[in-house]
């Protein structure tokens, strides 16, 4: 039975849970996921798991932090005069947005904190700072 190696194209099912055991990403009802294994196309933690896995496989890959999308940059947070920001933007804590920074990369950013005078944005991935849990099936290796 042939088994994933590095440098392999694979396609997975998968479901990613937190330690809450709530759902942050899931590929029910898409498309399976494809990647190539050890190409950095996707986390490191899971990405380690793949290989000596076989077609029809499942398995629970426990995903550290570390291995994940790091742990949250102080420096990535931004705080921002208020007047600075449009009227019409929502300033509710929690929401998503985009701004672009001076080399004209847009980035996403989330509402943090809002006072009076500032808004603080937060552009750390929302997963920073968390273990991950994911139940994966291999698919099909290319």
């Amino acid at each position: 039975m042939t088994q994933v190696k590095t440098g392999d194209t694979v396609r997975i099912h998968y479901t990613g849970t937190l330690n809450d055991g709530s759902t942050f990403d899931t590929s029910d009802g898409r498309d399976p996921l494809e990647f190539t294994v050890g190409s950095g196309q996707i986390i490191p933690g899971l990405d380690k798991a793949m290989p000596g896995m076989a077609v029809g496989e499942k398995k629970v890959v426990e995903v550290p932090a570390d291995e994940a999308y790091g742990q949250p940059n102080p420096e990535a947070r931004q705080a921002v005069p208020r007047g600075e920001i449009p009227a019409d933007i929502p300033l509710d804590l929690g929401t998503q947005l985009q701004v672009q920074t001076p080399t004209g990369q847009v980035m996403p950013v989330t509402v943090i904190e809002v006072t009076e005078e500032q808004v603080t944005l937060d552009a750390n991935h929302p997963l920073a700072g968390k273990d991950l849990t994911f139940a994966i099936e291999l698919v099909e290796i290319a």
